[in-house]
This record gives structure tokens, C-alpha cells and sequence, in this order.
């Protein structure tokens, strides 16, 4: 299969992911001129971190005052869920170079890493898989600094009748849908879900952490047992 036509595919399947990006996007870039930053800074930020939860509480930090150890680390335990992306993206991309990796790693975001996952699950023999996740990513990344540039210029236009903030957990929701078909996954879920609202007012958003952790275990357990039961 040709590098453009798995390009073209990773683009085709992410595109439902990202209904919800557009209006997440416009509101970092009403919120982030809203807190006083400038346009440059905040269509910056979106370029450089690229994520938009991340962006959103960085921004937040900084006109605050908070100190540049605690953005930076409030920003780290907000990502954190990519170190796990990562490990379980290694299996199918250990095999490319440094140059690949950085790219890709820059591009990963959720939409891209469930998509791409899928196709790499199924496409483990094909020589360019990986421009699977290049086109899914580009894909995310491009909208993305489109809906940033959208949200700093028609910022003061928007009305907040709208309520354009629900495009923020839709985002994450749209990527979980297929799996409540699932009964373990839909167990696994829920026992992360209920984690994340039992530590949600501990420090430093540490319950993205705690939440994913506690939810791998159970993954971990259940899988596990299945092959037990089966054997």
C-alpha cells in the first residue's frame, strides 16, 4: 500500500473524531485572550504544546501568577496519559528512527492514538503503517491551530449563550463510544470514571494519574482471569 493512500486512511478515520475539536479549539482561543493573553502567545501555545486541556490550565496558571514549577508540572500530570499512549504505541513503531518518533510523538493526541492503534492492530505487516498516525495527526494538528486562530479572532464575537464549552469532555466521550459495547471494557471504564471523581480534588490533577493506573490493573486483572477461565 502506497505512503499516500495509509495517509489518506489515517486523515478518512480520524475525521468523525474531530467534530467536537473545532468549537474545544475556539474556546482556548477565547479563553486564552479572555485571561490576558496576547494572540501570539496563545496561538504559540497551540503550536508548542498542542493540547488542549493542558493549554487551557497553563494559561490559566500563568495569568494567575502561578510559578513556572507548578505550570510545568500541573502541565506534565495533565499529559500524563501519553507516557501509556507511548508504551503501547512502541510495539509498532520501535523500528523507525529518531526523526520518525519525534514527529510522531508530537502529533500523538487521543483522536490519533485510537484511531491509529486500530489500523496498527490490524496492519502489523505493512511497511508504512506508521503514516497512519502521520496523516490522523496532521489531521488533529492542523484543525486544532485553525480553531485557535477562529477562537482569537471571533472571540469577542461569540456569544456564551452558545455554552461552546461542552465540545471539551464531548471530545474525550467521542473516543470511548465504541467500547461501551464492550463489557469489560465498559467495566474498566466505569472503575476508572469513579476513581477520577473520588481524587478529582487532589493536588495536581493527579487523578488522570491515579485514574489510568487504577483502571490498567483492572484491565490487567481481568485479562488475566479471562485466560485463566479460558485455559
Amino acid at each position: 500500500m502506497k505512503k499516500i493512500t495509509v495517509f489518506k486512511k489515517g486523515f478518512m478515520d480520524v475525521i468523525p473524531l474531530t467534530i467536537p475539536v473545532i468549537p474545544f479549539g475556539i474556546i482556548y482561543g477565547v479563553v486564552g485572550v479572555e485571561l490576558g493573553l496576547s494572540p501570539l502567545v496563545t496561538f504559540a501555545m497551540s503550536f508548542l504544546i498542542f493540547a488542549g486541556s493542558s493549554q487551557i490550565a497553563f494559561a490559566q496558571l500563568y495569568t494567575a501568577g502561578a510559578s513556572p514549577l507548578v505550570m510545568i508540572s500541573s502541565v506534565l500530570a495533565i499529559n500524563s496519559r501519553h507516557f501509556l499512549y507511548s508504551a503501547v504505541l512502541a510495539q509498532y513503531l520501535n523500528k523507525l528512527n529518531l526523526y520518525w518518533k519525534i514527529l510522531l510523538s508530537y502529533l500523538m493526541t487521543d483522536q490519533a492514538f485510537s484511531v491509529s492503534l486500530s489500523y496498527f492492530k490490524k496492519n502489523q505487516k505493512k511497511t508504512f503503517s506508521h503514516y497512519h498516525m502521520l496523516g490522523s495527526g496532521f489531521t488533529l494538528w492542523l484543525l486544532w491551530q485553525i480553531s485557535t486562530l477562529l477562537g482569537i479572532v471571533l472571540g469577542n464575537v461569540i456569544p456564551e449563550a452558545l455554552g461552546l464549552e461542552f465540545a471539551i469532555p464531548l471530545t474525550f466521550l467521542s473516543l470511548i463510544i465504541a467500547e461501551l459495547k464492550k463489557y469489560d471494557h465498559l467495566l474498566i471504564i466505569i472503575i476508572s470514571g469513579a476513581i477520577s471523581l473520588v481524587t478529582y480534588n487532589f493536588p495536581l490533577k493527579v487523578y488522570i494519574i491515579l485514574s489510568a493506573f487504577v483502571g490498567l490493573v483492572a484491565a490487567f486483572i481481568l485479562t488475566t482471569k479471562y485466560k485463566e477461565i479460558s485455559e
